[in-house]
């Protein structure tokens, strides 16, 4: 990356932080990345913005106002300020550095950025992947219990096989790669995301060994009949909910599907959605106020 970037942040509670998130997401249409320091209980939720976007009064104002109406409705948005600063290349990766450290999956993989010198232990597998602006670096929650799933499921077959669903960085699809998935298609509607996908599987040399398409749940590049052994998808409540009968369609009978990205406070709505279609919950997790769960089927269904 040799531009500049536009640094576009607001400091908030960590109550308010995927509020906060959600509504700096809308107005400048990019993911944001969340940063929570341990010292102290704040969050900074930031996106980057490049020669492609531009950040206008219009969309200022939209953001003043959508944090007026959230301190409106009773909740602590902390100080809430807007800041915006002109980010030279260098100084957003040595911003980066402080607080990216190597992530390891039980003894099965470690995830860590090119500038650390970690090494793995016996038989851990090693993804290399530093920060981006498409999201996925293994810091989150969400993308955490799906990594853990990936390790969890990899001897559902021999070998196992997977779809990513929402992969924006693509770090799922390669930690899937690394630990032996087969075949492997990933797939997101942002094209930004599929580039530094593919160019980040070309880094960890398993470029051939996943497929980075874009395309959407609406509209997937998958073929009609193709089932997988794993199942991701990362994705917002919504999208869970309005296309679970697609999603599971896609598993296969003895299959694994991971949900993620899911509000705590409307977990309870997804999994009663797939538990409709004959799938049990195999194991869940509450971290902060995001909740992800493992589904399998229930029982032998006709295809969905």
């Amino acid at each position: 990356m040799t531009a500049d970037l536009i640094e576009i942040s607001i400091v908030t509670s960590n109550e308010a932080e995927e509020a906060v998130a959600a509504l700096l997401e809308r107005v400048s249409g990019l993911t944001p990345v969340l940063y929570t320091a341990q010292d102290r209980p704040a969050t900074k939720v930031t996106v980057y913005l490049d020669r492609k976007h531009r950040w206008t009064d219009a969309r200022k104002n939209a953001v003043l106002r959508g944090l007026a109406l959230l301190r409106a409705e009773g909740l602590d948005v902390g100080p809430g300020r807007l800041r915006l600063r002109r980010l030279r290349a260098e100084s957003w990766v040595n911003a980066w550095k402080r607080h990216f450290r190597p992530i390891e999956i039980g003894q099965a993989l470690l995830l860590k950025p090119s500038w650390s010198r970690r090494t793995p232990k016996a038989a851990q597998a090693v993804v290399t992947l530093d920060p981006g602006l498409s999201f996925g670096t293994g810091q989150h929650p969400t993308t955490r219990f799906c990594l853990e799933q990936i390790v969890a499921c990899r001897n559902l077959a021999h070998p196992p096989s997977l779809l990513d669903a929402g992969t924006g960085s693509g770090i799922l699809a390669i930690a899937a790669a690394k630990l032996g998935y087969r075949p492997i298609l990933a797939f997101d509607f942002d094209p930004a995301s599929i580039k530094a996908a593919r160019a980040n599987a070309r880094a960890n040399n398993v470029a051939a060994r996943a497929r980075f398409l874009r395309g959407d749940l609406r509209c997937p590049p998958i073929e009609p009949g193709a089932r997988f052994d794993v199942v991701c998808a990362n994705l917002t409540t919504d999208l869970l909910m309005v296309e679970a009968k697609r999603i599971a369609r896609w598993m296969r009978p003895e299959g694994r599907l991971v949900l993620a990205g899911i509000l705590a406070v409307e977990f309870r709505d997804v999994f009663k959605a797939y538990e409709r279609l004959g799938l049990k919950l195999v194991t869940t997790r509450v971290e902060r106020e995001w909740q992800c769960g493992a589904f399998a089927r229930t029982r032998q269904r006709k295809p969905l």
